[in-house]
């Protein structure tokens, strides 16, 4: 049996959640809903994907938000 049938993230990468809920909100929403440094001090998709990869708590949070915005739509 999958381990991953119920995980909705399964087979979704980390850039394509940044890119999906950057075409919603933008850096300055995405900052307000994350308060964190790598979306409101020049951020750019490249510099936030390093920093996400490496801090499990702060990529949580992008994971989450991506959840609530699949669920709403």
């Amino acid at each position: 049996m999958d381990k991953q049938a119920n995980n909705p993230l399964h087979g979704i990468t980390l850039q394509k959640i940044l890119e999906q809920l950057l075409d919603l909100y933008g850096w300055k929403g995405l900052a307000n809903h994350i308060d964190i440094n790598c979306f409101k001090n020049e951020p750019s998709l490249r510099s936030s994907l390093k920093f996400l990869r490496k801090t499990p708590w702060a990529r949580q949070q992008v994971e989450e938000l991506y959840l609530r915005m699949v669920k709403e739509s």
